[in-house]
């Protein structure tokens, strides 16, 4: 069980790096602003515990950045869960050919986190357009396929 706790967790880390260079690429090449969703989550949740991000006496942007840091360690968070439950679902015996794999893990990856933000009102995917969209399911499918390539490397 530990063996696929750890492989879990190992393919949920690789497969964020792998989302994040996707989303970096395309900011690159795109020269579009980073998504300002993960912080907006974080204020929003933040603010429905009543947590203040920012301690007396601190600059005003403290809390932005504080925001802005905890939404990228959520996306790990995240990352890692979904995966952990992959590879729990393959211990059981569950067995998909690796692409289907890959964009099943993707697919429930962005519904979870879309979901969430949308839940929080923190976007509103109706907004999106195509290139919204786009720039959401590419680096998804990037995550799941590079999670399901990591377990099956780690344990075939």
């Amino acid at each position: 069980m530990m063996r696929t706790l750890v492989a879990g967790a190992i393919a949920g880390a690789t497969g964020e790096i792998a989302l994040n260079v996707v989303a970096y690429a395309d900011m690159v090449v795109r020269a579009r602003p980073a998504s300002t969703m993960p912080s907006k989550v974080v204020g929003r949740v933040a603010d429905l515990a009543g947590i203040d991000l920012s301690q007396p006496g601190e600059r005003t942007d403290i809390a932005e950045t504080r925001k802005e840091a905890s939404g990228a360690l959520l996306g790990y968070v995240m990352a890692i869960v979904t995966a952990v439950g992959y590879a729990l679902l393959r211990r059981a015996g569950l067995r998909l050919p690796l692409p289907i794999a890959g964009l099943a893990i993707g697919g429930a990856a962005m519904a979870v986190a879309d979901s969430g933000a949308t839940a929080l009102g923190a976007t509103d995917p109706r907004t999106w357009g195509t290139e919204g969209w786009v720039a959401d399911i590419v680096p998804h499918a990037a995550f799941g396929l590079v999670v399901a390539a990591t377990l099956e490397f780690i344990d075939p």
